[in-house]
């Protein structure tokens, strides 16, 4: 007999390294996509994905109780992975209400939805849905900005900057009132910048590289000198995977790579990789301009990871080094053919 689960926002970056990974390493799944294909959002992500019977693409949002009962109903949800979130810090300061609408009360919707379908009432599970977990995808933005020696560990009280970070907060803070106050079985695993195949084209690393082979001009905000913890993204899917199944109720698991970069550091290497790749007369990095820096942006994020190396055994396969050559070449086949 096989188990549904609903797993949302898959055609986006990471959820869509996800499912392939999970429906390959599991059988005994049938995993619901439920999508709403705004910009972030490419079917072509799951392309590999699309004839097998374990999986089914539904597009609609999350904030749509409607709908969400309907899938729960349909389909006898018995676990939530939850990726869907707007999520670019950019966007969040030029549109803060989009990220409020899905990020909080897209959440919102979603665990009251389970809870009314796996529960009887408060700390009382149906017999037939015992055991049934809602895993939430969260970022290490909540904590807010580090100085140059720290890392942020699950008990980092949360201070976020940015209207992004401050969604992703408040929705980590509901479905913790969901665990307290009426026993519902949850994780939240807040991870690192992740990088690797089939990321939004706006994002750092993808925006390095298509600029460079196009021959225009990298933009880097302020000094370039914020520092980010960089996790390959196939890396995470195996963090989620480990959390979702063997890690504890109630708690907080942080995913992150132990390669701190500077996003100098970051166009540096990409820069000289394509260098030695797809060589031209001059050097990529003389492309490299610096822009205005954005509002609200953190100086420096890293995560410590032990709890979740110490008690589920997880550790990252790649480092930054193997991991931004598997990156650039897949951007070389997408960008250059």
């Amino acid at each position: 007999m096989k188990k549904s689960i609903l797993v949302t926002g898959c055609a986006g970056f990471i959820g869509s390294n996800f499912v392939p990974y999970f429906l390959d390493k599991y059988k005994d799944y049938f995993i619901v996509n439920l999508d709403l294909l705004t910009y972030a959002g490419d079917l072509q992500n799951l392309k590999e994905c699309e004839s097998n019977p374990n999986y089914k693409f539904i597009k609609g949002d999350i904030c749509n109780r409607d709908l969400v009962e309907f899938i729960f109903n349909e389909y006898d949800i018995q676990g939530v992975i939850h990726f869907a979130a707007e999520s670019h810090v950019d966007n969040s300061i030029k549109n803060p209400g989009v990220f409020i609408e899905t990020n909080v009360n897209g959440t919102f919707m979603l665990l009251d939805v389970a809870y009314k379908k796996w529960m009887e009432k408060p700390f009382t599970f149906k017999k037939e849905y015992e055991g049934c977990r809602f895993h939430h995808i969260s970022t290490d933005e909540v904590y807010g900005t580090l100085n140059e020696t720290d890392l942020f560990t699950e008990e980092t009280p949360y201070a976020p900057n940015s209207p992004y970070s401050a969604s992703k907060a408040s929705s980590d803070m509901i479905v913790r009132s969901y665990q307290e106050t009426y026993g519902m079985n949850t994780v939240i695993t807040n991870c690192s910048n992740n990088y690797g195949p089939k990321q939004h084209d706006e994002k750092l690393i993808p925006t390095i590289i298509r600029k460079a082979l196009a021959g225009e001009s990298i933009p880097i905000y302020g000094d370039g000198k914020n520092i980010r913890d960089w996790l390959y993204v196939l890396d995470h899917c195996k963090g989620i995977d480990l959390v979702y199944h063997t890690g504890k109720e109630a708690n907080v698991y942080n995913i992150g790579g132990r390669n701190e970069r500077t996003n100098l550091q970051i166009v540096d290497t990409i820069c000289t990789i394509l260098d030695k790749k797809v060589p031209t007369e001059k050097s990529y990095k003389e492309l490299i301009t610096f822009v205005e820096d954005r509002a609200g942006h953190d100086r420096r994020y890293a995560i410590d990871a032990t709890k979740l190396e110490n008690e589920l055994g997880w550790k990252a396969d790649e480092n930054f080094d193997t991991g931004i050559v598997k990156t650039i070449d897949w951007y070389l086949e997408k960008y250059h053919g």
